[in-house]
């Protein structure tokens, strides 16, 4: 078995708070894409809907109990920490991953050598089916990659990340921008982020953002994206150029992909409708 194939030397750490929906089908679909119970940490933040009883009933699963919600950076600091794995990917419950997801994402990091890497994925509806078109998405799209950036809803990082710029902020004002605050550390000290086709999954979360547009909910997105900006020190003019330059970029890839391969590295699934970003 070459070193890119092998997945026994990865962690998967998931926080959790409540859904316990959401988390029972993804451990499900991580065990079917040959992930064991003993690969998996799961941090629980305070739930009570039931998770606490059901990750008491899966002992081969690492399980961390908070008794307050730390917040996202806070657990995956923690999960982290306990897995001490060569590779970590740090997760989202509410997604699902197929079979070769792990093989992908491995395989490009190893041969590219890129650090802080993430998969393509769908989110919204998961009215398809979705382990076919993950698989032939996967065949189809694995030498496509953008470059320098990853997301939050799944990235893998490399020990030595850790080793050198530290875990994640604990800050629970950040509330939605520890990913960045990560990103952009690892980039200052000269590691590389990709995101790649290699390795597909589907995320639920656009269907949870719906439920999400309350003008209390808003409010506060826009409280912590505003304190997010002068923690880390950016300025209108570099948050406009970052804008700008993003936006060039992103339509760059998408029209580009789209034409050449039929499918982007981020898509969206809603209302019976493909869409591409």
């Amino acid at each position: 078995m070459s070193e890119s194939s092998d997945i026994s030397d990865i962690a998967i750490v998931i926080p959790v708070f409540n859904q316990l929906h959401y988390t029972r089908q993804c451990v499900e679909s991580l065990n079917r894409a040959g992930m064991a119970d003993a690969q998996i940490t799961i941090v629980n933040n305070g739930s009570t809907d039931g998770t606490r009883e059901f990750l008491d009933a899966r002992p081969g699963i690492r399980t961390i109990h908070n008794e307050a919600n730390r917040g996202c950076g806070g657990a995956w600091s923690q999960g982290a920490k306990a897995a001490n794995a060569t590779w970590t990917v740090l997760l989202n419950n509410d997604v699902l991953v197929p079979p070769g997801f792990f093989q992908g994402l491995k395989h490009f990091a190893v041969e590219k050598k890129v650090e802080v890497v993430s998969p393509a994925m769908c989110e919204g509806d998961c009215d398809y089916d979705w382990q076919t078109y993950a698989a032939e998405f996967m065949k189809k799209m694995k030498t496509v990659r953008r470059n320098r950036i990853a997301h939050g809803v799944c990235f893998m990082v490399q020990r030595r990340v850790f080793e050198r710029i530290g875990y994640f902020d604990d800050d629970m004002k950040l509330g939605g921008y520890e990913d960045d605050e990560f990103f952009r550390r690892a980039r200052r000290a000269g590691f590389l982020l990709a995101t790649t086709g290699a390795a597909f999954l589907h995320h639920f979360g656009m269907v949870t953002q719906k439920t999400m547009k309350s003008e209390q909910v808003m409010a506060k997105v826009l409280e912590r994206r505003a304190y997010y900006r002068k923690k880390s020190g950016q300025t209108w003019i570099s948050r406009k150029l970052t804008h700008v330059r993003n936006d060039i970029r992103g339509k760059w890839w998408r029209d580009t992909e789209k034409k050449r391969y039929g499918h982007t590295l981020k898509e969206r699934r809603l209302e019976g409708r493909w869409e591409f970003y």
